[in-house]
């Protein structure tokens, strides 16, 4: 019989304070409540025209989001991309990209694949207008 790890994501405790980030985001970062190897699932929440205050990509790693509820703008490097709900987006490795949530907000999952869950690098205030 095969083994598994089940977690209800939003009982996964809300890292964006820790953070000292606002109650505008919630972040859920579950590889570690999973028991993740190398997949790691994170559930993001953003208060409307909400944009995440930086920037962040991973070298080793690529990632896949999915909008589950409302609607966001993405960047990725130089270009900036609209999501609705259900849409999915894959990011390379080592390409650097933020969300902003769209007028009702944004609940979205992100997917990512790597041995290293902490390598990743942030630019404060990359996107700017």
């Amino acid at each position: 019989m095969g083994s598994y790890t089940k977690q209800n994501l939003t009982e996964v405790e809300n890292q964006a304070p820790n953070f000292g980030i606002s109650d505008e985001l919630e972040a859920r970062f579950a590889r570690t409540p999973l028991e993740g190897q190398e997949l790691g699932l994170s559930l993001f929440r953003l208060a409307p025209n909400f944009r995440i205050p930086f920037g962040h990509k991973h070298a080793d790693q690529e990632e896949v989001y999915v909008v589950t509820k409302g609607s966001a703008r993405i960047k990725i490097e130089d270009e900036i991309i609209e999501l609705d709900q259900w849409d999915a987006i894959r990011i390379d490795k080592d390409t650097m990209r933020d969300v902003e949530a769209g007028p009702e907000g944004v609940e979205y999952l992100a997917f990512g694949a790597g041995d290293d869950p902490n390598e990743v690098e942030m630019a404060q205030s990359w996107w700017t207008d």
